[in-house]
């Protein structure tokens, strides 16, 4: 018989390239040339041999019952038709199906783990289905399996492994095909994580399916649970077998728009920011709507609670500890989540004994000693009282137990900026320098015209736009060139936010205890290639003044008044626009889109997917404790209560897709001009301007391997152009993710593979290296809070003013109370003490999840390999720049190496590391 010989004869086996070659996968595979390399030459890491019938492909499967029954059929029954013998075999392939255990459960987790293992026993239990590619012919539908029950789960269930491997038999017949999907039902009553399924038996070799998915309850839940093969494939060219189970998971994931959430819901939709206010609490705590007309912003994950009583626009809240609803897989793995709830008893304890000494002392330090106190002695020690402190007060059985075990728990650690030189933030250098390498690198612009003009709306403000800054002003600074000169060798830069804050003012400038100017700071490149600040434009909304550089005591005081002004500015610009808006918010429309509109087997949301990791997460944790109505931000920051309103003006105005990249950033901001000649493409105007120097090489890594990948699978243009589920990703996440800039001419187009690789490109480096950068550094940069306060509490006093006669008699208690509180700065390096964590399952830029297996593409998985060489290779470069004293802005005498775009990093606050994805 021919199906005998041809698996006795091992031709199937051994000669598979006939075969894969007939798949529609493998076909597309020869056009592209499979025999060239990738663009990453580098030998691949895991030197494991890959198989290209990972791939699938396969005509039939093979296994020893197969071969028994065959050897039987062909001695003992030649008389049959092959049809009838091929009608008649059936035989066993294995699944071994990985779930991993949560180190911790409650009562009620445990009680209903052991009510799930004894149900087991008697019929309740996991249920399997393995679906072929093909279609039977006969029926119209996918080829399946009988139902497979995971064996031993009650026998495991008491397991402490980490990680429970599970078996399960599939009985399929000889004309099965290639395995192309699994169903799962739940009939336990507990959810389980499952991570991944192997099938062992077909004749192609293991066919791998990636979970890494939650799968409730069949009694939350009731349909069938869908996870398809590593295998790719475009819409075009799904098999036959999948395309309906293709569409019917979208639909699954996609809702229908209607009724709130459950935590369990796997539902991904768009909704604006109407849950940031808790009106039914106060008429204070009212916020705006943000997205729409009046304050545009990107969209937000859709929950679907009720409108509050006294406001039926604005969503009602949930506080903590209760959670926010997530898709249940976006939610923080377990070891995440220790670590961010350790962090936030830290910060709890962190500003708990603040808060009790300022019902006892002064609110205000009194000297830097009293900050240099927080990180030598803690807070408790400084104040004498730690022996009787928690005797007088009724505080929570584990704060005690914590402090008798960790006598240095209340300490803080010592921010970076300060342990090699802890008065380098006093100087001017270092102020001028951090605008480069500090942790907000990317609001330094090139001065084209001095003095500065500004783009607000002349017909509203009037001329009071005109700025105060003359040549005079900076002419004495600029090592004998004139301004002229000084603008025409790009040798002028500048510190801007004045458009930002100047719409502001007078509602910030009415609140207690906050005080702001709209800030312009002119930055002189000198000749050895450091910065130096020569001028600071100081504005309100009706009067403007130069503050320069000191040449007395008085001017002395004035002058570090002036730049902790400027830092607040900054500070709020970083949080608000750089950090927070453009990197967790504007990524968050084109995530959800994603889910909705790729399929898991789509090429581009496999490349996706380790980029999008817990971003949800952590922007409905930010929307319940950070940015809400009086949470952090309102407090920390100088905007206070309009600080969300600052940063929808900035969406407003200033955001644009197309100048997110980096490249096209530096090029927008002056920072450098296009230059073919150099090795990416331009040339920087500040050769040693750390950020961007490491930047780039970020960024053209991760473009190359975008570029391999993106061309693998696309080797014309029509090829995007006509995939449905591609370009229904990217008009979702313009015209309804990003709806208040729909009609913006500025959006790329999708047409070819240069813009698909530019677009993703964008997406991966605003996921990974500019949010490492603006956020990693907050707590070794911010933590010692006079570097760059992120409030201000009195204006700088005119000699006019009766303010300026305390401020001449003791100017250092005049800039302590201009600073933060105790408790206000106690607070606020809590927080950003969290912020800059890493937790110990980081994946970093170069890392992924299986990295053998994540795709059923050999080349791909060799092409990453090469990309992670790459990442390792980039590491070992900014090692060597930071050892480089020609770079004088990241190495000197205490001078901090730069390290915030250094891809690697252990867990905690390290001052480096590059993730994957806005996870923090």
């Amino acid at each position: 018989m021919a199906l005998a010989k041809e698996i006795m004869g091992s031709r199937l086996i051994f000669e598979r390239s006939s075969s894969l070659a007939s798949s529609p996968f493998q076909s597309r595979l020869s056009i592209k040339k499979k025999t060239q390399r990738t663009q990453f030459s580098i030998n691949p890491f895991d030197l494991r041999p890959m198989k290209a019938a990972i791939s699938g492909g396969v005509l039939a499967a093979i296994s020893e019952d197969l071969v028994k029954t065959l050897r039987f059929n062909t001695l003992g029954r030649n008389q049959e038709t092959e049809e009838e013998v091929e009608k008649e075999v059936q035989f066993k392939v294995r699944a071994v199906v990985t779930v991993r255990n949560k180190n911790k459960e409650d009562f009620k987790e445990t009680l209903v783990k052991h009510l799930d293992a004894f149900t087991d026993k008697i019929g309740r239990n996991v249920v399997l289905e393995l679906i072929s590619t093909q279609v039977d012919p006969k029926t119209n539908e996918p080829k399946k399996s009988k139902p497979a029950v995971l064996k031993d789960w009650s026998k495991k269930s008491n397991s402490k492994a980490e990680k429970v491997h599970y078996t399960a038999e599939f009985t399929v017949d000889s004309a099965f095909g290639s395995p192309g999907a699994i169903t799962v039902t739940n009939k336990h009553q507990k959810e389980f994580f499952l991570e991944n399924i192997t099938i062992e038996g077909f004749a192609c070799g293991p066919v791998h399916f990636p979970c890494n998915s939650w799968v409730q309850s069949q009694n939350d839940h009731p349909s069938k649970r869908i996870f398809f093969t590593n295998q790719p494939y475009l819409p075009s060219e799904t098999p036959s077998g999948l395309r309906t189970l293709r569409e019917q998971e979208l639909e699954n994931l996609r809702g229908n728009g209607k009724g709130e959430r459950k935590l369990s819901d796997r539902i991904y939709d768009f909704d604006v920011y109407n849950d940031i206010g808790n009106p039914d609490v106060s008429r204070e705590l009212a916020r705006p709507v943000l997205g729409g007309r009046e304050f545009p912003y990107p969209r937000r994950c859709r929950t679907g609670r009720p409108s509050t009583d006294t406001d039926l626009v604005s969503e009602r809240r949930v506080e903590k500890p209760l959670p926010m609803y997530v898709p249940r897989d976006e939610q923080f793995e377990e070891s995440k989540k220790d670590t961010f709830a350790a962090c936030r008893l830290k910060a709890v304890l962190h500003n708990l004994v603040p808060s009790l000494k300022a019902s006892i002392l002064a609110e205000d330090f009194a000297s830097f000693a009293e900050f240099d106190s927080l990180y030598k002695e803690g807070l408790l020690l400084k104040l004498g009282i730690q022996d009787d402190m928690f005797k007088k007060f009724p505080l929570p059985k584990i704060v005690t137990t914590l402090q008798k075990s960790s006598e240095g728990l209340l300490r803080y650690d010592t921010p970076k900026i300060v342990s090699k030189d802890k008065n380098a933030w006093l100087r001017d250098d270092e102020f001028a320098r951090q605008a480069i390498a500090g942790i907000n690198p990317v609001n330094i612009e090139r001065i084209t015209t001095y003095p500065p003009v500004s783009n607000l709306d002349r017909e509203i403000y009037g001329s009071h736009l005109d700025s105060a800054l003359t040549e005079d002003h900076i002419k004495g600074h600029l090592d004998g060139l004139s301004v002229q000169q000084a603008l025409e060798t790009n040798r002028l830069f500048m510190l801007d936010y004045h458009d930002t804050y100047l719409p502001f003012l007078d509602q910030i400038n009415a609140l207690d205890g906050r005080k702001a100017y709209a800030t312009r700071t002119i930055l002189f490149l000198t000749s050895l290639g450091t910065l130096k600040p020569i001028a600071i434009e100081l504005s309100l909304s009706k009067s403007k003044r130069v503050v320069t550089p000191a040449i007395c005591a008085t001017t002395y005081w004035t002058w570090q008044l002036a730049k902790a002004h400027v830092g607040s500015n900054d500070a709020g610009v970083h949080q608000l626009v750089n950090h927070w808006l453009r990197t967790h918010a504007c990524l968050e429309p084109f995530i959800l889109a994603a889910h909705r509109q790729l399929s898991a087997l789509h090429p581009i949301y496999k490349l996706l997917d380790p980029h999008m990791r817990y971003t949800l997460e952590i922007n409905a944790v930010a929307r319940q404790t950070l940015v809400s109505a009086d949470g952090v931000i309102e407090s920390c920051f100088t905007a206070g209560q309009y600080g969300l309103e600052v940063s929808a003006a900035a969406y407003k105005n200033r955001w644009r897709f197309d100048m997110e990249g980096l490249p096209a950033d530096l090029i927008r901001r002056g920072m450098a001009v296009p230059d073919p000649t150099q090795p990416h493409g331009l040339k920087l105007l500040v050769e040693d301007y750390p950020y961007a120097n490491d930047g780039l090489l970020l960024w053209s890594a991760i473009q190359t391997w975008v570029r391999t990948y993106v061309e693998r699978y696309y080797p014309n243009p029509n090829l995007i152009k006509t995939d449905t589920e591609l370009q229904a990703w990217y008009s979702e996440s313009i015209n309804v993710g990003h709806a208040d800039h729909r009609d913006a001419d500025w959006w790329p187009e999708l047409s070819t593979v240069d813009d698909l690789v530019s677009i993703i490109t964008t997406i991966v480096w605003l996921a990974s290296a500019q949010h490492a950068a603006l956020n990693f550094g907050q707590y070794p940069y911010g933590g010692y809070v006079p570097n760059r306060p992120p409030l201000m509490r009195q204006l700088i006093p005119d000699k006019s003013e009766p303010e300026f006669a305390s401020f001449v008699e003791d100017p250092q208690k005049y800039f302590f109370s201009s600073l933060p509180s105790l408790l206000q700065t106690t607070k606020f390096m809590a927080v950003v003490d969290t912020l800059s964590t890493h937790s110990p399952d980081e994946e970093y830029i170069g890392e992924r999840q299986q990295p053998s297996i994540w795709t059923g593409d050999a080349e791909i998985v060799d092409a990453f390999y090469g990309f992670s060489a790459e990442i390792a290779r980039i590491e070992q470069e900014i090692e060597k720049r930071n050892k480089d004293p020609s770079r004088r802005n990241r190495c000197g005498a205490g001078v901090l190496p730069y390290e915030l775009m250094a891809p690697s990093s252990e867990p905690g606050v390290t001052c480096r590391g590059v993730p994957n994805s806005v996870s923090i």
